[in-house]
């Protein structure tokens, strides 16, 4: 028995969480203000604003916390592959993943479907 538009669209989270949802995403790139580790404070906020209140809200928040802080190690390391000279094409490319893999995430968070960053390490459960 297929679901008809109104079913589905009822079980999707409301507008307004699936705004928070994606602003948690897009938070990550107040990195590129110059903040040091605003890639990580940005989605931080974000959940300890909304995980009591808004479950999707707060799951993608801790999804985009626990990618940014997984980029985050591995452009480190990728810093000091600089001596080995693949440090620079390896940072290149964590940048280039980090924001295609955030786009995504806000469409989906946008459409209300949970998404899971791949490469993630889930250190915040």
């Amino acid at each position: 028995m297929e679901n008809s538009h109104s079913e589905i669209h009822d079980n999707l989270p409301h507008k307004t969480e699936r705004t928070w949802a994606m602003f948690s995403h897009l938070s990550a790139l107040t990195l590129f203000l110059g903040i040091p580790f605003a890639n990580i404070l940005g989605p931080l906020v974000m959940w300890l604003i909304k995980k009591d209140e808004m479950p999707f809200a707060a799951d993608q928040a801790k999804e985009a916390l626990n990618f940014q802080i997984s980029m985050t190690i591995y452009f480190l390391v990728a810093l000091l592959l600089i001596f080995v000279f693949i440090g620079f094409i390896l940072m290149l490319a964590i940048i280039v993943l980090d924001l295609v893999f955030l786009i995504i995430a806000c469409t989906k968070a946008n459409e209300g479907i949970l998404y899971r960053y791949p490469l993630t390490i889930r250190l915040v459960q």
